[in-house]
């Protein structure tokens, strides 16, 4: 598989460079939050829709975090980057580390923001059903935002999540990618991989909050290390986007 320049943007014109993939309920838009607390003098941003997503969900594809990893690499090309870090959220995360195991000379970090791990994520039954019934009903993945959110968001902040994931994603990506993150295990390969990896947790997100990390990603990246975000579930972006930032960029220019 080779991958294709997809819709994306770039914040700044620092030499410092860092490559965003986004979540399984948004674009890229999903990270415009974090943008007015980002500093494009020191640091380069590039944001990227994938396949299915916003300016590309008319883009066809396999919609597996394979061909994410693939696209975000000629992207990477496209903007001459030779090397990068990689910032991930959730979905995102599990993509970024395929970047990382397929070009380890060209991946300088990953920071995962309430992240996936390589080994996906353990749905089951009932919540098996939610997940992937959410691609064709907007009250699965209302249901899913309020629970990952802790319940602390009111009703007008996840209306507005949902009308947004339902308006630019299509529903077969949507669908299509939920097999691949949550079901492929590829942890036995990043094990013991010496990368630099930050990790962001939401102190009110049940699922792939602190204890999730140290359960997984902290066991097979020796230098990782986690941050936990206050009054924060799982959309860090977009509800804590000055710390994200803050976060980000005291990592990236150590």
């Amino acid at each position: 598989m080779t991958g294709q320049v997809i819709a994306h943007d770039v914040l700044g014109t620092g030499s410092e460079r860092a490559l965003l993939l986004h979540n399984w309920f948004g674009d890229r838009s999903s990270f415009d939050p974090m943008r007015g607390h980002l500093n494009g003098d020191a640091f380069s941003y590039a944001f990227l829709d994938c396949r299915g997503y916003g300016e590309a969900i008319d883009t066809d594809g396999t919609f597996t975090m394979e061909e994410v990893a693939e696209d975000a690499l000629a992207v990477a090309d496209h903007l001459g980057w030779e090397s990068f870090s990689v910032v991930g959220h959730s979905m995102g995360a599990k993509a970024a580390q395929l970047m990382l195991l397929n070009n380890p000379s060209r991946i300088r970090s990953i920071i995962g923001i309430s992240a996936v791990p390589a080994s996906g994520f353990p749905l089951e039954g009932e919540m098996w059903e939610l997940f992937a019934g959410a691609a064709k009903n907007p009250g699965n993945r209302r249901a899913i935002i309020d629970h990952t959110t802790g319940g602390q968001r009111d009703s007008a902040w996840l209306d507005a999540m949902v009308s947004r994931s339902v308006g630019r994603s299509s529903a077969r990506a949507f669908r299509t990618y939920l097999d691949s993150w949550a079901r492929v295990d590829f942890h036995e390969r990043v094990e013991g991989n010496p990368a630099p990896v930050l990790l962001l947790a939401g102190a009110n997100d049940p699922v792939l909050g602190a204890e999730a990390m140290r359960a997984t990603w902290m066991q097979w990246y020796p230098n990782a290390q986690l941050e936990v975000l206050p009054n924060t579930g799982h959309y860090a972006p977009e509800e804590s986007p000055e710390a994200v930032a803050a976060a980000v960029e005291r990592f990236l220019g150590r």
